[in-house]
């Protein structure tokens, strides 16, 4: 299992967009993907229901968790993802 984490500096937060963008990023990958926000509960990253139901906003910590066959190549991805959009 791999693990990052990513505090949120975009202003907006995490909104519709870039929820929907990381939703798409995660879903590339076969391996499960897990996001919670602050130390709550996790979601599945690859549902916008989930994602969306974090309300994350600027300043709050995401901690990813990735676990199954390609799960090192599913942790780059996301954290360029985040870092590029987040």
């Amino acid at each position: 299992m791999k693990e990052i984490k990513y505090t949120i500096t975009d202003p907006l937060g995490l909104h519709a967009r870039p929820a929907g963008l990381l939703v798409k990023e995660a879903s590339r990958h076969a391996c499960a993907v897990k996001i919670s926000a602050n130390g709550g509960a996790a979601v599945d990253a690859k549902r916008i229901l989930g994602v969306m139901k974090l309300a994350a906003k600027q300043g709050m910590e995401l901690t990813l968790t990735f676990d199954g066959a390609d799960e090192e190549a599913a942790a780059a991805s996301v954290a360029d993802f985040l870092r590029a959009n987040l």
